[in-house]
């Protein structure tokens, strides 16, 4: 887990196939081998590390999602170590698994940035978007995209000021939009297909929300158990 505050601007160094080494002094300085690192808000896996640099595997469906797979050796990348529980969240819930790869329309500071059409619906005036990694505020929603003010520390210290119309930029939408878009989803639709009005079909196939792919709906929890109004147990 991340907040989109960026930490360190990394160098990349080296790729072959993969994988990908990234030279940086920060967010190695306490790394292991096995721990979480965002690049450009792609979380990625230290898989090998040494003095000042550090390496990790990108699949294939990490490259196909990103713009990881623009990246050459003399690229800046933006690095965040995952957040301790102790820290400050300066900025938004960020989990560093990228949604879609925008496009910058315009420079910063009024960075203008095209979205994916089916991610423009989480997208809300004053809301929270993470742009490689960058923990922002939307300043204003268009029809296709999004534009945020960059102030001149952000765009000095991540790789945002150096971003040029037509550039891609990795995207992560605010999760909790995503959560409740599913919910309301099976909610909308349960009780169209249990046929309330009817008798209950047996089967899976019956189950509210199964011809519409949704999952299944929590057990509800049961009453209170004994005198303990706060014990409360699942079927």
């Amino acid at each position: 887990m991340f907040t989109g505050i960026i930490e360190e601007l990394g160098t990349v160094s080296g790729r072959e196939a993969m994988r990908l080494r990234i030279e940086a002094e920060v967010v190695t300085s306490d790394a292991g081998i096995g721990d979480s690192i965002a690049v450009d808000g792609t979380c990625l896996t230290v898989v090998t590390l040494g003095d000042g640099w550090w390496e990790a595997d990108v699949v294939d469906e990490t490259f196909s999602r990103t713009s990881l797979c623009d990246l050459a050796p003399g690229d800046r990348v933006n690095l965040e170590r995952p957040v301790r529980v102790t820290d400050r969240l300066g900025g938004h819930i960020v989990q560093g698994h990228v949604d879609g790869v925008g496009h910058v329309v315009a420079p910063t500071p009024d960075l203008r940035i095209t979205v994916p059409v089916d991610l423009l619906r989480y997208v809300v005036p004053k809301g929270s978007i993470t742009i490689d990694g960058v923990s922002l505020t939307v300043a204003a929603v268009h029809d296709d995209g999004l534009s945020v003010a960059i102030i001149p520390h952000t765009a000095e210290v991540t790789t945002l000021g150096l971003r040029r119309p037509g550039d891609a930029v990795n995207l992560e939408v605010d999760v909790t939009a995503k959560h409740v878009e599913r919910l309301l989803a099976w909610y909308a639709n349960r009780d169209a297909l249990a046929g309330l009005d009817g008798p209950e079909p047996a089967g899976d196939e019956a189950r509210p929300g199964a011809a519409a792919g949704l999952p299944s709906p929590p057990p509800p929890l049961r009453a209170p158990l004994g005198s303990d109004a706060t014990t409360w147990s699942q079927p």
